[in-house]
């Protein structure tokens, strides 16, 4: 079992090269950021943790930070953690997505989520009660731009005629997706068009266990299961060890870098008694 690290890289935390040096030296496998493009200052959408942290209203973009990780280190992994794809447009960012891949060597991967905050939503022009939909869409015209030299789609939700869109990813056939979630929706999605599971490290790993049987059901029986933001709980992380998950990323609060450097020590001993 692998074992990474999803974060917040913010303005007030350690620096995104810092950070992925620290993690590549430690034997740490990959990095998967989160990303907001911001937070609406008067919002009704409730928070499942209570009071929403101060690190959601300060994200650095994400792959602006994976490409200025991608050019300090070699091996390391770098992912999205979720992309809020249904607050972007498909064709920058797949061309955002494959510039990543392309300068790290194939090192990228598309973590993405349906997000929760819908008034965030709403300020991009994304209607949150069709934005499974759009979501699904959004990922088959993203392969079509990859792929294709003359690329296009048309859909309820995207649209547009044949187009040039270079750099391709280097990524064959193209940047891993991983779908982020475990509900009902997200499982189809992910049956339809990921490549890779990513849930939630505060599940229970049993529910985890009957989605991949659900999907092993419908002809995907070995996705690659990487855990998101898991706790530093050895029962756990025994449990999705027993379970076979290709990897855990461990969740690292935004802290400063000296801070941040010593959990990563604390953590990088604890991914070492499974043989990370």
């Amino acid at each position: 079992m692998k074992f990474g690290i999803a974060t917040f890289v913010t303005d007030e935390g350690i620096r995104p090269t810092t950070l992925a040096k620290a993690l590549e030296e430690r034997g740490f496998d990959s990095l998967f950021l989160a990303e907001h493009s911001h937070i609406p200052v008067s919002r009704q959408t409730p928070f499942s943790g209570g009071e929403l942290p101060r690190k959601y209203y300060r994200t650095l973009d994400p792959f602006v930070a994976l490409s200025a990780a991608a050019a300090v280190t070699d091996t390391l992994l770098l992912g999205t953690g979720v992309a809020l794809l249904i607050q972007r447009d498909v064709i920058h960012t797949a061309k955002e997505a494959a510039s990543l891949d392309l300068i790290s060597g194939g090192r990228f991967v598309l973590g993405v989520g349906v997000g929760w905050n819908r008034e965030e939503m709403r300020n991009h022009g994304t209607d949150p009660r069709t934005r499974g939909a759009l979501l699904n869409e959004q990922l088959q015209a993203l392969k079509a731009i990859w792929t294709a030299e003359r690329a296009e789609f048309h859909g309820q939700y995207i649209d547009f005629d044949p187009i040039y869109a270079w750099p391709k990813p280097v990524s064959d056939p193209h940047p891993p997706i991983y779908i982020g979630g475990e509900s009902p929706a997200a499982l189809a999605r992910l049956a339809d068009h990921g490549d890779g599971w990513m849930p939630r490290g505060n599940v229970d790993p049993e529910e985890v266990r009957r989605g991949l049987a659900w999907l092993a059901e419908r002809g995907r029986p070995d996705v690659p299961v990487s855990v998101f933001a898991a706790g530093r709980d050895s029962s756990q992380v025994e449990a999705w060890a027993e379970l076979g998950v290709e990897r855990v990323t461990f969740d690292l609060p935004t802290l400063p870098e000296s801070e941040t450097l010593s959990l990563l020590d604390e953590l990088a001993a604890l991914a070492q008694r499974y043989g990370g």
